[in-house]
């Protein structure tokens, strides 16, 4: 659906919960119009960005823009992401796409029946780090990949819908999904998920799930998720081996990639330059898809790698209710 006039484009924010500042800012960096609909907070959400409507109800939102905005709980995604493409709108939906992968795929179905754009939020992907870890990995730098370790780790989240699996679906579904849409970017389609989680009594609702992932090409990823208790520092590593050498970071050491491959440089330290954040990688995310949504080229993250991430991240699930490793069926090819 193209935009109604060249000078304007509103973007049509549902939620105003955890995820939506860190959304609304970047809209409104891009100097679009932002209409906002929340069940609660959002005119305090909009006080504080000094941008942004608030509006009274979800026909309100759909009437008033070009492209809808998902900050909802996860349970809600498929159901938003099914009005807003009844209306017509292009859909940009945080993470996960949907609570299961067979909501996720009517959600895909509803937009592509409708004519209409459908992107997940896998903010990962943008975070400078990982992006050059993934180019690194792209460019053969490291050979064949062989093995994947991904960690990440912060405070349990506050909200008490978290907490029941049938609502957000666990640990393994609200943070380890990104980096197991992350592995699968880098290593190709998953055959084989086995997981493992230990948990605390409540009222602390500390977790943690280590998931074991088997690759159709032979690779295997291991990714650690943790809800930690409250005031952790938040902190994610990853460690990525091939046939060619090592790649690492750790955030808590606040600096640039670590890679040992031999001489990468004519310094031979071994050391990439420090990349430093230049603008939020939720902006870099958002412009991507504000960009696709104008016309131009698709963000580096579809439809399809957010269905596949929740079938990876409910595999993990099923297999954490069994004690047994589940075998994906193989990843419908999808022309791109």
């Amino acid at each position: 659906m193209a935009p109604r006039s060249d000078q304007s484009y509103t973007i049509g924010m549902v939620g105003a919960g955890g995820i939506a500042p860190a959304h609304l800012s970047s809209w409104l960096s891009l100097g679009v119009s932002v209409v906002v609909y929340s069940l609660e907070g959002a005119p305090e959400l909009v006080a504080g960005h000094g941008g942004g409507v608030v509006v009274e109800s979800l026909d309100e939102l759909l009437e008033a823009c070009d492209a809808v905005d998902v900050c909802t709980p996860t349970y809600t995604h498929a159901d938003i992401v099914g009005q807003a493409a009844a209306a017509g709108r292009q859909v940009f939906c945080e993470k996960p796409l949907a609570l299961t992968s067979a909501d996720a795929r009517t959600a895909i179905d509803a937009c592509t029946q409708a004519g209409v754009q459908l992107y997940p939020g896998h903010v990962v992907r943008f975070f400078p780090e990982f992006a050059a870890m993934h180019a690194w990995v792209v460019d053969g730098h490291l050979g064949e990949l062989a093995v994947q370790r991904f960690s990440r780790i912060g405070s349990a989240p506050s909200a008490p819908w978290f907490f029941d699996d049938s609502l957000s679906g666990g640990l393994v579904v609200d943070q380890s999904i990104h980096d197991l849409d992350f592995a699968r970017w880098n290593a190709g389609e998953v055959a084989t998920v086995f997981a493992r989680e230990s948990a605390s009594a409540a009222p602390e609702q500390v977790r943690s799930c280590q998931v074991v992932v088997t690759h159709t090409s032979g690779a295997i990823s291991y990714v650690t998720g943790t809800w930690a208790p409250p005031g952790t520092t938040f902190r994610t590593t990853f460690e990525v081996a091939g046939t060619n050498g090592l790649l690492q970071h750790d955030s808590r050491d606040h600096q640039p990639l670590v890679v040992n491959v031999g001489s990468v440089d004519e310094s031979g330290t071994g050391l990439l330059p420090a990349t430093p954040f230049v603008e939020s990688p939720y902006l870099t995310e958002i412009r991507e898809v504000y960009a696709a949504f104008r016309g131009g080229p698709p963000p580096r993250v579809t439809a399809e790698d957010g269905y596949e991430a929740v079938r990876i991240a409910e595999a993990a699930a099923e297999s954490l209710s069994t004690g047994r490793a589940v075998q994906l069926s193989p990843a419908v090819e999808v022309a791109r």
